[in-house]
C-alpha cells in the first residue's frame, strides 16, 4: 500500500495553516528533516508522530489518512459537507445544483 499521500495532506495542512517544517517538527517534537521525510512520502510517521502532527495542524488524524483508508469515500464526503457548509447559501445552492446534474448524467450511463 502506497502511504505517500499522508506526507501530501501533511505538507497541505501545515502549509495551510501557515506553518513551517521546523515549527511544526518543534511541535511535535521531532527533527524537520524528519518532516521533510514525512512529506515527500520517504517513510510513514510513526502512530505517536501521526497522533502529534494531527494535534499540531488541528486537523483529524483522519483527515491525514484518508486516502489509505477504506472508508476514504465517507472521510471525503465529510470534507466536502464542510467545505459546502463554509459557503454562503446562494453558493450552496448553486453546488448542490451542480451535484443533482452530475448525478443524473451518471444514473444515466
Amino acid at each position: 500500500m502506497d502511504f505517500s499521500s499522508i506526507g501530501i495532506y501533511i505538507r497541505k495542512y501545515r502549509t495551510a495553516a501557515g506553518m513551517s517544517q521546523d515549527k511544526l517538527a518543534e511541535l511535535c517534537d521531532v527533527s524537520s528533516k524528519h518532516i521533510g521525510v514525512l512529506e515527500r512520502g520517504e517513510r510513514s510517521p510513526s502512530l505517536e508522530t501521526l497522533i502529534n502532527i494531527a494535534n499540531a495542524l488541528n486537523v483529524s488524524a483522519d483527515m491525514l489518512l484518508c486516502d489509505v483508508l477504506d472508508t476514504q469515500v465517507g472521510i471525503r464526503q465529510t470534507m466536502l459537507g464542510d467545505k459546502i457548509g463554509a459557503l454562503s447559501q446562494e453558493q450552496q445552492r448553486d453546488i448542490l445544483d451542480v451535484v443533482d446534474l452530475l448525478v443524473e448524467q451518471k444514473n444515466k450511463n
